[in-house]
């Protein structure tokens, strides 16, 4: 069940040493640049929030919905984002342009018309990932894992993606212009 909790109170609850807000309901909260690296979300509410300029290394949003939310240009350097709803259907996809998310984890991640321009997704484990409609002009997939990916109508115009393992990945109607021409569908 999810828990509501203000700002104020998980920013006191952080500073006291607190890093679990497992199951907490901060839909539509304003983060914006705060440090809660290594904080536990899991299960969170978070649709809507603005976590942009933010640091959250190796904070755990598995499960998490951010649907919606504003992450751009924040440092998610190791963070857990498995199984988290970043997507959109309804509500447009995530916003994490220019975000850090070198070595995150986004196993089965939803990210349907989410944009990450400049992202870094340098060694990013993105194995069964559903980036349909997503936008990665200009990111970073340097040995990024793409394994069964779904990259159904994305762009990837300037994309770096040497070294990116994309066995099984569905790239129908990707836009691949600027990238080594071997990989166009």
């Amino acid at each position: 069940m999810v828990q509501p909790i203000d700002v104020q109170q998980l920013q006191q609850r952080y500073e006291s040493g607190d890093r679990d807000f497992s199951n907490v309901d901060l839909a539509e909260a304003d983060l914006s640049g705060v440090n809660l690296s290594n904080a536990v979300f899991a299960g969170a509410n978070l649709e809507g929030a603005s976590l942009r300029n933010a640091t959250l290394i190796n904070a755990d949003f598995s499960s998490t919905d951010l649907s919606g939310a504003d992450l751009a240009g924040a440092d998610l350097t190791g963070a857990n984002l498995s199984n988290a709803m970043l997507g959109g259907t309804i509500l447009e996809g995530a916003l994490l342009d220019r975000a850090d998310l070198s070595n995150a984890d986004l196993e089965v991640a939803n990210l349907i018309q989410a944009t990450l321009t400049q992202a870094d997704l340098n060694q990013a484990i993105l194995s069964g990932a559903n980036l349909e409609a997503a936008d990665l002009s200009e990111a970073d997939l340097a040995n990024a894992e793409l394994e069964q990916a779904n990259l159904t109508d994305a762009s990837l115009e300037n994309a770096n993606l040497s070294g990116a393992d994309l066995k099984d990945t569905t790239l129908k109607g990707t836009m691949l212009e600027g990238d080594d021409p071997s990989l166009a569908t």
